[in-house]
């Protein structure tokens, strides 16, 4: 990143001053922040200031800097830190922002460049001869597929040629730049592609029905929406309609299954839970097998030595 300085003493005014309706602005602006935050106000101010003079100034930021009771320093530091202050005098009928990133470069954006240098200056952040243009190289601007491009003021020209983007200079710089339209400068909208438009080209709702050798084709069904009732058939959700009628037992069949059996098992209860119950009881007992107790075992003895 590139070391940004203010603009030499014999081109900074000697003082700044916001205009009455800015002033204004300002005031109402500071009043957005919490008391004691007042300072969060400094890039707005600056930007406002930059809008009104075209560029900040070492008296801008002084006066910024007491509107805000901040040290001058503090203030410096945001002025020279965004690349979106202008630190020295630009044109006062249009400053060019030459995108050379990427896509732009591979695009011609060193011709757009090339022809700044013939009408302006040599050198970016110099004025030309009567001090009503001035240019310079910036990132991205953020129209890449409308590449190459420029900024001027707030706003973009794209979709450039070397003779179009002559001619938009020229426009500015004899104070003829509110004719010259913004955007893509060739015939498209936006960003859209150059050939035109390839999908969406129909609309979905009034397609009819395809047909095919075993007649028409059903349409998809439409999905729905959170809170829409719609049916559900056994074979999205056969957990909701119920067994087959084929998987239901009657009750007089399972009451004449049970007495076959010699009627319902009847566990007995589980003891664990019984009051005074230490947790340490066995579980219940199946009451269709006994349990037989085990074989009672005589005393070892043993034998005497002899």
């Amino acid at each position: 990143m590139s070391v940004r300085r203010l603009a030499e003493d014999s081109v900074q005014p000697t003082s700044f001053a916001f205009s009455e309706e800015n002033a204004a602005w300002a005031k109402k602006r500071i009043a957005l922040y919490p008391e004691g935050r007042q300072q969060s106000a400094v890039i707005p101010l600056l930007m406002r200031a930059q809008e009104q003079d075209g560029w900040v100034t070492r008296a801008t930021i002084e006066t910024v800097a007491g509107m805000l009771d901040m040290p001058y320093i503090r203030v410096l530091e945001v002025a020279t830190f965004y690349t979106q202050f202008q630190l020295q005098p630009v044109g006062t009928r249009a400053h060019i922002q030459v995108c050379g990133t990427t896509p732009c470069m591979l695009r011609g954006a060193e011709d757009i460049r090339a022809v700044c240098q013939k009408h302006i200056h040599a050198e970016p952040h110099h004025l030309n001869a009567d001090g009503t243009m001035s240019w310079e190289e910036v990132e991205c601007a953020g129209a890449c597929v409308n590449a190459p491009m420029v900024t001027i003021g707030f706003d973009t020209y794209e979709d450039l040629t070397t003779e179009r983007f002559e001619e938009i200079l020229l426009a500015f710089r004899d104070g003829k730049g509110d004719t010259i339209k913004p955007g893509p400068q060739i015939d498209r909208q936006f960003s859209a592609a150059q050939s035109g438009r390839t999908t969406l080209l129909a609309d979905v709702e009034h397609i009819e029905h395809e047909h095919v050798d075993n007649g028409p084709v059903d349409p998809p069904k439409k999905a729905t929406r959170p809170g829409r009732k719609r049916e559900v058939d056994d074979e999205a959700a056969p957990g909701i309609k119920g067994p087959s009628p084929e998987g239901k037992v009657s009750s007089e069949r399972a009451e004449a299954e049970e007495n076959e059996a010699g009627g319902p098992a009847r566990a007995k209860p589980d003891q664990t839970m019984r009051e005074g119950a230490t947790g340490g009881e066995s579980p219940a007992e199946e009451p269709t097998k006994a349990r037989s107790k085990p074989a009672a075992r005589k005393p070892a003895t043993r034998k005497s030595k002899e």
